[in-house]
């Protein structure tokens, strides 16, 4: 395991431009609220610093997909970044971080919805399964790559879900229950 998220960043971002801000400004914010439902929740024995290097790398993989609006220009369409970055991190020999890059996207996706959706994402479940996993999926639709000096209100990231169908919804509202 990594003891510092900084390395990989450098490699896949190593120059200093905007995309490498949005990302590390919106990392930083969904790890700090990560790590403040650790706080809050002793009692879960969330690992925290497994917790801050996830969530500063759930979004590596940006930079591979097309999302002009925020500085990417890749090709693969941006439902794609968590399984991108999460090749790259197994690739860097980080299967744990890597499963939070694949898990996050919405509120987690099953094989269902990506089947009755018709995503462009290899068959299978990509839902949130650890405590830690579901702590940084969370915590992450409270920000946007968009509005980066923002926090959305609970009702604001649950209405951003919407567009995922109902599933990912109640997963959320389930957790925003846990970690009160």
């Amino acid at each position: 395991m990594i003891k510092n998220y900084q390395p990989i960043i450098d490699k896949y971002y190593p120059e200093d431009n905007e995309l490498r801000h949005i990302l590390i400004t919106h990392s930083r914010s969904v790890a700090d609220k990560a790590l403040s439902i650790a706080k809050a929740h002793p009692e879960m024995h969330l690992d925290t610093e497994f917790l801050e290097e996830a969530a500063m790398l759930h979004d590596i993989g940006v930079f591979l997909c097309h999302a002009p609006g925020i500085q990417c220009f890749g090709n693969e369409p941006y439902i794609r970044h968590g399984m991108l970055g999460a090749q790259l991190l197994r690739q860097e020999g980080l299967a744990r971080h890597a499963r939070v890059c694949e898990r996050h996207t919405g509120a987690g996706i099953s094989a269902e919805e990506i089947e009755r959706q018709q995503l462009p994402l290899p068959p299978g479940d990509y839902l949130p399964e650890t405590l830690e996993e579901k702590a940084i999926c969370f915590a992450d639709k409270f920000f946007s790559k968009t509005r980066l000096d923002r926090e959305k209100t609970l009702e604001q990231a649950t209405e951003s879900l919407k567009k995922f169908g109902n599933e990912g919804v109640k997963r959320f509202l389930q957790w925003a229950e846990m970690f009160k």
